[in-house]
């Protein structure tokens, strides 16, 4: 046989087909194609996920290949739990079971196809798998040992057929509980009475504080391969327990209720950033991480980090199912694991569990004071909450339309919940960003709007650091700093952690002309969230300008436009500093620039909420 065309190469092979596939057929033909058809586009994505590519799906059967056996096993557990997840909502005799097996093997490419003993191994292997279940081949177990302690059970040489030799196979346990080492299927269990003092054991570890050791054992999903380092930090590493909570999977079908998940994320972060003895990153730079397949090495090395959550949410009805992991990753060990499923209405229940088993696996002790400011929710009502969710989810986009919609859920939920204190939040929020893109006639209306539903959120809880930092930044744009300072400084006290309060006590600061004091707050956020909006280095940029800090005002306003070329107040401030530091043909450029993306930009309506010195400036480039 010729092989021109031709090319061998070693990859991970993973085979995966349905159990009584041809009985489904035969009951509910048209069923069955449309349920085969969903099924294979979520397990398709799951693969694209973890860098794998389908290479054919035929029937029932989907064979894929990876460059690494350990994404190829990563992704074979998480398409079990959402296949799993999905047949719970299905009639049980619609229910489909996969079977999947996964090789190490060297195979012969074709285009886009791959053949020989590799595959066929693969294929063997999926056949020795029981309906939701893995396993996978020696060669392919050889890899993982030491990297995936997903626990491993070996279950024997076989004969298998076109296949010479005997295959070594190890079976990947799946579902809610799962083992930590490899046993021999041939092993006796223990004793009852084995099983009474390793029991005990348990609990002297859990009553001597061991609950992160013993949780460890419990996880369901690997720790990473590699493990972070000090040395690379991009940021010093704080010096109180640091986390980073990542955005939650969205594992609904529909991805409309991405808002669902995120606002989950957001909750935790919430709760956690409210304990002072731990250091959070800010929504914002996590955010940045949404839909990517990163490991907990990168973020904790980018963010300057020791600890990261990551999760998932699935909705369905009024079903939903959460699930949480936190890692250390320092040592790649997960301290904390757990699945929940509960009723919809259970949300804020299950929030509060993931927050109270993060703080206690990262060992904090809070005083009763903040373990109650950590678990409260503030609302009763499940609809109003959603709807809040959903307006912050518009608040983010920062465009007109989505401001109006944000507008009209806030509204809604406090119609639902007048006593809930977040949508007064999120609805002054939609009216300052109406002040800034000159959606409305009247400024002045709009802060006294703002004012007053500043002032209901801090009357209903009084905790809430973002409104104090909010209410501030009205009575700045008042030009009243003496009552904005204070507001500002109260949000920073309440929650030192939350990089929107030291963002807004350094807008603050900026207004009252304390310019050097205004550059340490800006510093405070940019560390809290360390992939921060524009909007933070445009900040610090023109806070450094005013001082004279010409160059380092030049690198921060530089930065803001090479992270979003398309900001317009980030080529104002550009314009700004470039005028002032005397580099006039630039600051020309930059108000050509931002006439590019507001042709309709007006000087007189900024001067009405600008610094005289700025209006100036931007004359000078050129600007009427």
């Amino acid at each position: 046989m010729s092989t021109e065309g031709f090319r061998r190469k070693l990859t991970a092979i993973l085979s995966a087909d349905v159990k009584g596939y041809s009985r489904l057929m035969g009951e509910d033909e048209e069923t069955t194609v449309r349920t085969i058809t969903a099924h294979r586009a979520v397990i398709t994505a799951v693969i694209l996920k973890y860098r794998g590519r389908v290479v054919d799906a035929p029937g029932d059967n989907i064979l894929a290949e990876f460059v690494s056996v350990v994404d190829a096993v990563q992704s074979a557990v998480e398409i079990q739990e959402v296949i799993r997840a999905k047949n719970a909502d299905l009639p049980e005799n619609h229910r489909m079971e996969f079977r999947i097996g996964i090789n190490l093997g060297d195979v012969i490419q074709e285009g886009e196809r791959i053949y020989g003993d590799g595959v066929n191994i693969a294929a063997r292997v999926e056949g020795l798998a029981e309906g939701g279940g893995i396993c996978i081949s020696g060669s392919a177990y050889e890899q993982i040992e030491n990297k995936l302690a997903l626990g491993y059970e070996y279950i024997g040489k076989h004969t298998v057929k076109n296949i010479v030799k005997p295959i070594r196979v190890y079976k990947v346990p799946v579902g809610p509980e799962t083992v930590v080492k490899v046993t021999d299927k041939k092993r006796v269990a223990p004793k009852r009475r084995q099983s009474v003092a390793l029991s005990v054991v348990i609990a002297l570890l859990l009553a001597a504080g061991g609950v992160a050791l013993w949780k460890s054992s419990q996880r369901k999903v690997s720790p990473p391969a590699e493990i972070a380092s000090v040395e690379k930090m991009a940021f010093p590493l704080p010096d109180k327990p640091s986390i980073a909570v990542l955005p939650f999977d969205n594992l609904s079908e529909d991805p409309k209720q991405a808002y669902f998940s995120d606002g989950i994320t957001e909750e935790i972060i919430a709760a956690l950033s409210s304990v002072p003895k731990l250091f959070v990153i800010s929504r914002n730079s996590t955010f940045t991480y949404k839909g990517k397949p990163v490991k907990v090495q990168q973020v904790s090395e980018e963010l300057g980090v020791r600890y990261v959550l990551e999760g998932s949410v699935r909705k369905a009805g009024d079903k939903i199912r959460i699930t949480a992991q936190l890692i250390d990753a320092f040592s790649g060990h997960h301290l904390w694991a757990k699945s929940y499923d509960r009723n919809l209405s259970d949300i804020f229940a299950v929030q509060d569990e993931i927050t109270k088993n993060i703080i206690m696996a990262m060992q904090i002790r809070l005083t009763e004071g903040e373990q109650v400011r950590a678990a409260a929710k503030g609302t009763k009502s499940l609809e109003a909450y959603l709807k809040y969710l959903q307006a912050n989810e518009y608040l983010n986009r920062l465009n007109i339309e989505s401001n109006a919609l944000a507008r009209q859920l806030a509204e809604e939920a406090i119609a639902l919940d007048p006593e809930y204190a977040w949508p007064y939040y999120a609805l002054a929020r939609a009216l300052l960003i109406d002040v800034w893109v000159d959606t409305r006639k009247s400024p002045e209306q709009i802060l006294t709007e703002a004012k007053q539903l500043l002032q209901n959120a801090i009357a209903l809880d009084d905790t809430y650091a973002e409104a104090y930092g909010l209410l501030g930044y009205v009575y700045s744009l008042a030009r009243q700093h003496d009552k904005a300072v204070p507001l500002g400084e109260r949000a920073v006290a309440l929650n030192p952690n939350s990089a929107e309060s030291h963002y807004r006590l350094g807008k603050i600061l900026t207004f009252a002309y304390r310019h050097e004091e205004s550059i340490s707050e800006y510093k405070k956020a940019i560390r809290l969230n360390p992939i921060p909006p524009d909007m933070y280095l445009w900040s610090i940029g023109l806070s450094y300008a005013f001082t004279g800090q010409y160059d380092e005002a030049i690198a921060w306003c530089e930065k803001a436009i090479r992270q979003a070329p398309n900001s317009l107040f980030a080529h104002i401030m550009m314009a700004v500093v470039y005028s002032w530091s005397g580099r006039d043909e630039e600051a020309r450029i930059e108000a050509a620039e931002l006439l590019r993306i507001n042709p309709r930009f007006s000087l007189e309506k900024l001067a009405e909420r600008a610094d005289p010195k700025i209006i100036s400036a931007l004359r000078k480039a050129g600007l009427n």
